[in-house]
């Protein structure tokens, strides 16, 4: 699958992982996180949405080609739009970044319109990852 490609649906909707990382993160432990994020959402997602201050980090893009998924980057206004309906809220990543939630946020931005979270912020490491879905009726 590639960045051109259309995210795939699942019998309960659109599914997305929103990550978020810290610079020196890992692939590996990216790969773990998503793993146990999309495990707890019973579902797989169409692709994988980062923020666009993450947009050059080498360990989202290995990891988004080990998992077979495509990056979408997700702009900071989009990401701003986003916090009212995120969950969970970092005072450091706010005072870095000027939002509060950025898994949650890219995870909401990146399912579209009438998305939900199913997975709050989970965090290992330097890795944050939620997951957003969209149903469709």
């Amino acid at each position: 699958m590639n960045a051109t490609t259309t995210p795939a649906t699942h019998a309960g909707g659109l599914c997305v992982a929103g990550i978020g990382c810290g610079s020196g993160c890992d692939a590996d432990d990216i790969l773990a996180l998503l793993h146990e994020a999309t495990g707890r959402a019973h579902c797989r997602p169409g692709l994988i949405a980062i923020p666009d201050f993450r947009a050059d980090c080498a360990a989202l893009h290995a990891a988004a080609r080990q998992a077979g998924l495509p990056l979408r980057v997700v702009s900071h206004a989009d990401l701003l739009a986003a916090q009212p309906r995120c969950v969970t809220r970092s005072a450091r990543v706010m005072a870095a970044h000027g939002v509060a939630s950025v898994a949650e946020g890219c995870a909401l931005v990146a399912a579209g319109d009438g998305a939900r979270l199913v997975v709050a912020r989970m965090a290992f490491r330097r890795v944050t990852c939620a997951i957003a879905r969209t149903e469709h009726t």
